[in-house]
C-alpha cells in the first residue's frame, strides 16, 4: 500500500491535497519473464505498486458522468445572480454503486482547480482561496452538527463549544472569507423528513442558499422516492416541497444493454478499463471478450464492475495468472445486491434473450427490447 499520511475529503487540507495532486506514474508493463527475473523484493515493490494503480487509476469517463458534468457546469455557471439572490441547487439522485460522490468530486475538483487558476491562492483580503468545501451527512445529523461539520472543513477554532446559531454565523462567515462557490451536501439521504430534526436540517438547507452566494451540489439516493421533490406537502413537511422548486434533480442511471447505443456504451467501459490494467498477460479483448459475464455480474453498476475488476486484479497477480478470465472472476465475490441479481442476468445471456453486444454496422432490424 502506498505510504503517506492519511487524508479526508471533508477537511480542507485533504481536499486541497486530492486536488492538486498529480495524475499518479503508471507502473511499467512487464512480460511474465520479466517479472520472474526481479528479485524477491522488486517484485513485491512492483507487484504492490500494480495494486495501488488498479485501486486508483482514475476516474472512466463514462457517458453518464459526462452528461451530468455538462449539466452542473450549466447550473453553476448561470449562478451569477447578485448575492441578495438565491441561486439554484443541483441534486444527484440515483442508486448505490452507480458514481454519484465520484461524479459530484471530480466535477467541483476541476472547478477548483479553475477558480485558484484564475483568481490566485488567496483574496484581496488575504485569506486562503477554497472554492469548494465538502461535507457529508450522517444517519444522527441535526442542525448543529451540520454547522460543525462546515467549520471543521476550514479548520475554524471555535467549533467545540459554540451553539448551533454561533457555528452557523461562522460557517457562513468561512464561505465569505474565503470565497466559496460551491458547497457539496452528500449522502443528502440521511435526512429523515419524517422527524424533526430531518426538518431542522432542511430548513437550515434552505436557510443556507439563502445566506450564501454558493451553488449547493446535493447527492444522494433514492431522494424522489423519499419526497424531497414532492408537491403538495403540507405541515412540517412544505419546507422539502418549497425547496425542491429549487433544486434541479440530475438522474444517473446504471449501464443497461436493452439496444444498441446502451450495448455500445457497455463495450466502450470494458475497452477504456481493460487499457489501465496492468497484467503481463493482459491483451485486447481480455474484458470485451467477457461481457455479457460482466454485465451479469455487476447489473450494469460502475460501482459494482470496478470492484469487481480490482479485486480481480490482485487475485490474477497474486496467483501469477496475470490475466482476468471467468474461472478466476468466479473465486470472486463483490456486494451482495450484484451476487443476488447475477444468476437470472446470467440465465437471459445464456438464453439468448439478451445481449451485451452490440450487432454489427449494417445488420438491420429493430433493437431489442
Amino acid at each position: 500500500m502506498t505510504g503517506g499520511r492519511l487524508y479526508t475529503l471533508s477537511r480542507k487540507e485533504g481536499w486541497r491535497r486530492w486536488v492538486d495532486t498529480p495524475a499518479r506514474v503508471r507502473p511499467e508493463t512487464l512480460t511474465s519473464r520479466q517479472i520472474a527475473r526481479l528479485g524477491e523484493e522488486a517484485r513485491t515493490d512492483y507487484n504492490d505498486a500494480r495494486h495501488d494503480w488498479h485501486a486508483n487509476f482514475g476516474t472512466i469517463k463514462t457517458p453518464q458522468l459526462a452528461a451530468i458534468h455538462d449539466e452542473l457546469d450549466e447550473i453553476v455557471d448561470t449562478n451569477r445572480q447578485d448575492p441578495s439572490q438565491v441561486r439554484g441547487a443541483a441534486v444527484i439522485d440515483a442508486l448505490p454503486g452507480l458514481g454519484k460522490t465520484t461524479i459530484a468530486n471530480t466535477f467541483a475538483r476541476e472547478f477548483d482547480r479553475r477558480q485558484r487558476r484564475r483568481h490566485g491562492e488567496h483574496t484581496e483580503e488575504g485569506h486562503e482561496r477554497l472554492p469548494v468545501f465538502r461535507v457529508g451527512l450522517t444517519s444522527k445529523t441535526t442542525l448543529r452538527t451540520l454547522n460543525r461539520m462546515i467549520c471543521e472543513f476550514y479548520g475554524h477554532p471555535g467549533t467545540d463549544r459554540a451553539s448551533a446559531a454561533q457555528l452557523a454565523s461562522f460557517a457562513v462567515d468561512c464561505v465569505l472569507s474565503c470565497q466559496t462557490r460551491i458547497g457539496i451536501i452528500d449522502d443528502l439521504h440521511f435526512i429523515n423528513p419524517n422527524r424533526r430534526d430531518g426538518v431542522e436540517v432542511s430548513n437550515h438547507l434552505k436557510w443556507l442558499a439563502n445566506e450564501l452566494p454558493v451553488t449547493f451540489l446535493y447527492a444522494g439516493v433514492g431522494l424522489a422516492e423519499r419526497g424531497f421533490f414532492a408537491e403538495g406537502l403540507t405541515g412540517n413537511n412544505a419546507v422539502m416541497a418549497q425547496t425542491g422548486r429549487r433544486w434541479t434533480r440530475l438522474e444517473l442511471p446504471p449501464f443497461h444493454v436493452s439496444d444498441d447505443a446502451s450495448r455500445r456504451r457497455w463495450q466502450g467501459l470494458l475497452k477504456a478499463t481493460e487499457r489501465q490494467l496492468i497484467l503481463a498477460k493482459g491483451h485486447p479483448g481480455m474484458l470485451t471478450d467477457l461481457s455479457d459475464y460482466l454485465f451479469a455480474r455487476s447489473s450494469g453498476h460502475i460501482g459494482s464492475f470496478i470492484t469487481l475488476i480490482t479485486r480481480g486484479c490482485r487475485r490474477s497477480i497474486r496467483t501469477g495468472a496475470e490475466v482476468l478470465t471467468e474461472q478466476l472472476l468466479n473465486s470472486i465475490r463483490i456486494d451482495e445486491a450484484s451476487e443476488a441479481a447475477r444468476q437470472q442476468l446470467q440465465a437471459g445471456f445464456t438464453a439468448g434473450l439478451a445481449s451485451s453486444r452490440p450487432r454489427r454496422r449494417g445488420v438491420t432490424g429493430a433493437d431489442d427490447g
